[in-house]
């Protein structure tokens, strides 16, 4: 007859082993630090190794795997995990060659062992930087007021008026710049106060927040590195709104009611309001605009509004218009959409066969934004602005965050 209770303990040795619940942060780094050395070794079939000739990232694993085969706390956190046997490895001495701020960064306070902090052997230098480079990027508690400027950068890239390019050799990095780095659009918020490196390098530490709400206070010189290593990260050009005006034409009335004699039109901003009954349009008429630019008559271009899905299928008014004199009319399209991108309106209508269409191109904006949107490209400030549509309004944005504008 079979006992139950040996049957039990048999049973338990191929059991998968319980997820641990309740783990501490610092539980979680180490566990996490093992699992990168996991990933390794499958990649690599070995475990990783010391040595100057080795890659810095394999020294690195090396070091953290020595650490947690020599402490006891970590090697029970880990071990049910351990299905390679790295935990019966013997340590080596190379650990002692890097100093408790390197471990600490590698380790993430991996057992907070007093021995950690009477190190006294100095680490080296690609040691040190590689240590800060791998920073943990941590979750941005305000992104939220961020984000209205990722939009607008998106945005910008999507209509042209900022560019990517690769980081070239002895680039600079400021405060309020923009980068794509591991496929992540990164901005330079803030930037503390400058030190000599022991490089003798100017440097100073960074906060720098990333597209998917993280955020890393890195070194500048560690994101130099970091942008040179990823082959495919990118600078992210200031905005340029082109070459709105073409050469050798008047300047002063380029967006005007008023015409000078030798003024050269070129095309004519249209503000549209729809008509349609659509309930969501009818309830609010008075901020659903359609913004365009045409070098024809507008008359004619909303001729067969109600049989177009760009027009919601519904005849529209004009509202207001605003004639060019030698401007180029695809840029400046292109400046209010990305403007407005925020309040694009989400609506889907079905056209004349049945299907299916959401129309671009309208926004929920009020009538005195868009002519204060005019002004500010006639001025040149339009590229200081972004659109808030929490409180409806052109707020300034500069350094770290936004602000309302004067």
């Amino acid at each position: 007859m079979i006992d139950l209770d040996d049957l039990r303990a048999e049973l338990d040795d191929f059991a998968q082993p319980e997820k641990k619940k309740g783990l501490s942060a610092k539980e979680e780094r180490i566990i996490a630090g093992f699992e990168e050395i996991q990933r390794f070794v499958e990649e690599h079939s070995r475990a990783p190794k010391h040595g100057e000739d080795n890659d810095i990232f394999e020294r690195l694993y090396a070091v953290r795997l020595d650490r947690i085969r020599a402490l006891e706390e970590c090697r029970l956190l880990v071990s049910p995990l351990d299905h390679q046997g790295l935990l019966n490895g013997a340590c080596t001495n190379e650990a002692e060659s890097m100093d408790d701020d390197a471990l600490l960064a590698e380790l993430a306070g991996a057992a907070g062992a007093p021995e950690l902090t009477q190190l006294k052997h100095v680490r080296s230098s690609i040691e040190k930087r590689a240590a800060e480079e791998i920073a943990n990027r941590e979750k941005c508690e305000d992104f939220e007021d961020f984000q209205p400027i990722f939009e607008q950068v998106a945005g910008e890239l999507k209509a042209g008026i900022r560019t990517t390019r690769p980081f070239g050799k002895n680039s600079t990095i400021e405060v309020g710049q923009w980068f794509v780095l591991d496929g992540q659009t990164a901005y330079v918020a803030d930037e503390g106060e400058e030190f000599d490196s022991p490089q003798g390098k100017k440097d100073a530490r960074l906060r720098v927040i990333f597209s998917n709400g993280t955020e890393s206070n890195l070194l500048r010189l560690s994101l130099v590195r970091a942008l040179y290593k990823d082959e495919a990260s990118r600078r992210i050009t200031e905005p340029d709104a082109g070459p709105l005006f073409t050469q050798n034409q008047p300047s002063e009335n380029r967006f005007s009611e008023v015409w000078d004699d030798d003024d050269i039109e070129s095309g004519t901003i249209y503000v549209l309001r729809s008509l349609s009954e659509h309930p969501f349009v009818a309830e609010h008429r008075q901020l659903i605009h359609k913004i365009g630019v045409t070098g024809g008559k507008v008359e004619t271009r909303i001729a067969n509004a109600e049989h177009d899905s760009t027009y919601l299928l519904a005849k529209v008014e004009v509202v207001a218009t605003y004639k060019l004199a030698g401007i180029n009319r695809t840029r400046l399209e292109n400046l209010f959409h990305r403007l407005f991108a925020p309040a694009r309106l989400s609506i889907t209508i079905n056209d004349r066969f049945g299907h299916p269409v959401q129309p671009e191109e309208w926004f929920l904006v009020p009538l005195h934004l868009i002519n204060e949107a005019v002004q500010r490209i006639r001025d040149g400030s339009i590229t200081e602005v972004i659109y808030d549509p929490k409180t409806a309004r052109l707020v300034r944005y500069a350094g770290t965050h936004y602000t309302e504008k004067p």
